[in-house]
């Protein structure tokens, strides 16, 4: 009979080694090896009857995308339309960004219609019971809270699943994964073995109840989530929520969909009443600005299929120091060394001596090339000390030749600026067969390079 064996995973990369090691060779950290204790492998095969066979594609029957209706249409257009049930969804973000906020509200709007189960392992009770009054009379002006909200401050796993079959809800919010632990397993809550077993056991969960599932886990300092990577591999939906804690507005991103796109993104703004909806963002993005003022231009970006108005803010300052500074606040820092080599080749703009800053208005992050025109105009506009035209959207990628590239959904953009009353659109050329039909009264330009471009743009 064979012998159970020990084995040494790292905590923090979950490297495995046969004997005990100081320093991990795969992440670097010292001391984080620890002992497990493995079953012998089964080495009998099973006889007929016991697996699952095989079966041609056509004879399995379709499914049917029998969603439930999510109240939060934001929430709902990231997810494709609603819950899916027997899912497992992850949501990351920061701390203090409002994971928890999104999740309670959800949770009271959904337990309308569903029993839901929210289990916290970093509050109390009471602590969730404070929120939810504050946000649940805000929300469609209702009193009572639904009867069917549960809710239990738990972090054993073996206790969690004892409410979930006493309870038997059709969702279950646990709050968050790092701090569910199984009392058998060696390993402190949050380290790689425990994470992994219990996104495991939360799985089959799901799937064999047709439970919805939804996780709450944390970021490291570099943004990304903490515990293994088999974790988003794991889940069928990872969910990021992004925004400046500083900053009233928050966007909600897919980065892992397997029932619906990938490219939705869901606006919201985090208000004394928890997180309320906003079906218009491009008005909010535009709030505040400053017409006829240097280094300001407006573009249109794309979200998934939501156009997106935002301003671009450019400002260049002659540099007290040696080396000139490059800030870029929610642009690619790289495509900004980009636009700048190609304003000081091609254009002919004295950039090399000057501070310069990149700002996008609202904390949105914009990461797409078809900003790049936008991004060039206010900083020529800046260093040139001459205002863009008001009325006038510049959408469109530049090259490194100078030339301005086309850029996708160009239609749409377009018309989402005339919606907002701008008159003027300034977009590379067409080179399309089939020529886009632009909106009735919209002067659009399309120019070949970025110097044609500006001198349309500049007043």
């Amino acid at each position: 009979m064979p012998k159970e064996r020990t084995i040494y995973v790292c905590q923090v990369c979950g490297r495995r080694a046969a004997k005990p090691v100081g320093r991990c060779p795969q992440c670097g950290e010292w001391n984080t090896y620890e002992a497990r204790v493995e079953g012998p492998e089964p080495r009998t095969r099973r006889g007929p009857g016991v697996y699952r066979l095989p079966r041609r594609l056509h004879e399995i029957p379709a499914a049917e995308d029998a969603r439930w209706p999510l109240p939060m249409k934001e929430f709902a257009r990231v997810l494709g339309g609603g819950v899916m049930p027997a899912s497992l969804v992850l949501l990351g973000g920061d701390p203090g960004i409002g994971k928890s906020t999104l999740l309670l509200q959800a949770g009271l709007l959904m337990a309308r219609e569903r029993r839901v189960l929210y289990v916290s392992g970093e509050e109390s009770e009471a602590q969730i019971r404070l929120r939810a009054q504050r946000l649940w009379p805000a929300m469609e002006g209702e009193d009572g809270f639904p009867d069917e909200f549960y809710l239990l401050s738990e972090t054993n796993l073996e206790a969690i699943l004892y409410a979930v079959d006493q309870v038997q809800p059709h969702i279950l919010i646990v709050d968050s994964i790092q701090t569910v632990y199984q009392p058998e397993l060696e390993g402190v809550p949050g380290g790689v073995t425990q994470v992994r077993e219990s996104s495991l056991r939360f799985q089959m969960l799901a799937k064999e109840r047709g439970i919805a599932v939804f996780l709450i886990g944390h970021v490291t300092k570099e943004g990304v989530l903490a515990g293994p990577k088999l974790l988003e591999h794991l889940v069928d939906t990872v969910l990021y929520l992004e925004g400046d804690r500083y900053q009233a507005y928050r966007l909600l991103r897919a980065v892992k969909n397997r029932f619906g796109p990938t490219a939705e993104v869901g606006v919201f703004e985090m208000t004394d009443r928890g997180m309320v909806e906003v079906p218009n963002p491009s008005e909010v993005f535009l709030a505040g600005r400053v017409v006829d003022a240097p280094g300001s231009a407006i573009t249109v970006t794309m979200e998934g299929t939501r156009p997106l108005l935002v301003e671009i803010q450019g400002l260049t300052s002659p540099s007290p120091f040696g080396q000139p500074r490059r800030t870029a606040i929610g642009v690619d820092a790289y495509r900004l060394l980009l636009v700048l080599a190609v304003l000081t080749r091609r254009v002919g703009l004295r950039l090399g001596d000057q501070d310069v800053f990149a700002n996008v208005v609202g904390g949105l992050r914009v990461q797409e090339p078809a900003a790049d025109l936008a991004l060039a105009a206010a900083l020529a506009s800046s260093v040139q000390d001459r205002p863009l035209r008001a009325d006038a959207v510049l959408i469109g990628e530049v090259g490194l030749s100078g030339e301005l590239r086309e850029v996708s959904h160009l239609e749409a953009r377009v018309q989402e600026a005339a919606q907002f009353g701008f008159q003027v659109a300034i977009v590379p050329r067409v080179l399309a067969k089939r020529k886009p039909r632009w909106p009735e009264g919209m002067v659009v330009r399309e120019a070949r390079t970025l110097r044609q471009a500006l001198q349309w743009a500049l007043t």
